[in-house]
């Protein structure tokens, strides 16, 4: 399985421990997302961090839409399927999601691709953005729903 980690709030007033840690995640602006794999490492800095950021499982169909709809190369460039297929093992886009949700191998592992997602501000938008997803705010785990989310932001 595979996070998507979506920053929500932005640089004032952050403590400096919690402003490295969205540093080493590669989200330094609102409204990035990266995929990272679920392991101890990643999960104790996305607990670092929860109080700027929301997070979930993503599933491949999700993952999928955003590598089309919002997935860049260096120069500004569309990732497409031929690109993928002489780049990858993988012979098109959906299969290359699967792959990354399995653990197969890393978004960033693509040439050339930039490791975040600029997405847009989700429709309707957040819904708190300084409490937590528990207490009906936009902040920390949220399991599956991110997918609901990323849609929105689409």
């Amino acid at each position: 399985m595979a996070f998507a980690v979506i920053r929500v709030r932005g640089n004032i007033d952050t403590r400096h421990d919690i402003g490295d840690t969205l540093t080493l995640l590669r989200l330094n602006r609102i409204n990035h997302c990266v995929v990272i794999p679920q392991n101890d490492v990643y999960r104790g800095m996305l607990q670092k961090a929860k109080d700027y950021i929301t997070w979930g499982e993503v599933s491949d169909e999700t993952l999928s839409k955003m590598i089309q709809a919002r997935g860049r190369l260096s120069g500004d460039r569309i990732i497409d399927d031929a690109y993928i297929a002489e780049n990858t093992s993988y012979e098109d886009m959906d299969a290359f999601a699967k792959g990354i949700i399995a653990g197969e191998i890393k978004y960033a592992d693509l040439k050339d691709v930039k490791p975040l997602f600029r997405l847009h501000p989700p429709k309707q938008g957040y819904e708190g953005v300084k409490r937590p997803f528990t207490l009906k705010g936009a902040l920390g785990y949220r399991g599956e729903k991110i997918n609901i989310l990323i849609e929105r932001m689409l």
